[in-house]
């Protein structure tokens, strides 16, 4: 069953974004990942919690593959950047 992470992040400092991007696409990927959605500018339709300046939604063919991205030792060092750059949450669900 597919599993899908889902990613509600507000950026404080963009410095981290160029670096990482095409590194952590690539890492998704070699888990059996991909992006299905990534927008810089989502629009906010309803609820009062904060506004997150990016949304991301990765599709794994399995809860084990994306797992074992998340949890992957050359992943350690992007969720660092990521949290040193943003604030928010990431959610890891199963597809329907």
């Amino acid at each position: 069953m597919a599993a899908y992470v889902y990613g509600a992040v507000t950026v404080t400092d963009p410095s981290w974004l160029e670096e990482y991007g095409p590194a952590v696409d690539a890492m998704v990927q070699k888990n059996g990942g991909k992006y299905v959605a990534r927008d810089m500018a989502p629009d906010h339709l309803e609820g009062g919690g904060s506004q997150p300046t990016v949304i991301v939604i990765l599709e794994f063919p399995t809860k084990e593959q994306a797992r074992a991205w998340y949890d992957s030792p050359e992943y350690q060092p992007f969720i660092k950047m990521r949290q040193g750059g943003a604030t928010g949450d990431l959610f890891l669900v199963d597809g329907l």
